[in-house]
């Protein structure tokens, strides 16, 4: 399995930015992807999930409203549309794959496989000036 991630770069507060996450090596459309963020001396934080069909979406909280998680499952691709961007967002962002077969999933039950995730892209960085 292979996730590569594209799409991080500077930006200023207020801006927006579309990370990439390309899947190879798997049934992409088998699979509930996520994207996770890690600041310098923050402990890694599951920030958007999408379930195999895209009929369900997660959000943490620090991103509701601003942030957009789609796939395309036709290209294995991933996505997570960020607007509004905040300093607080500067981060490495990583896509992450894990099996599940559920089209619908709660916000309980994406944030209950949060340890489960078991591949992993290298991760983008995103930087946002205030």
């Amino acid at each position: 399995v292979q996730l590569q991630a594209s799409g991080g770069g500077l930006v200023q507060a207020g801006g927006s930015l579309r990370l990439s996450c390309a899947a190879s090596g798997l049934s992409f459309s088998n699979y509930l992807m996520g994207w996770f963020r890690q600041a310098p001396g923050k402990e890694r934080e599951f920030v958007a999930g999408i379930s195999w069909s895209g009929t369900s979406t997660y959000y943490d909280d620090s991103v509701k409203g601003r942030f957009t998680i789609s796939r395309d499952n036709a290209k294995n691709t991933v996505y997570l549309q960020m607007n509004s961007l905040k300093p607080e967002d500067t981060a490495a962002y990583f896509c992450a794959a894990v099996r599940d077969g559920r089209r619908t999933i709660s916000d309980y039950g994406f944030r209950d496989r949060v340890n489960d995730f078991d591949s992993w892209g290298q991760g983008t960085q995103v930087t946002v000036s205030s």
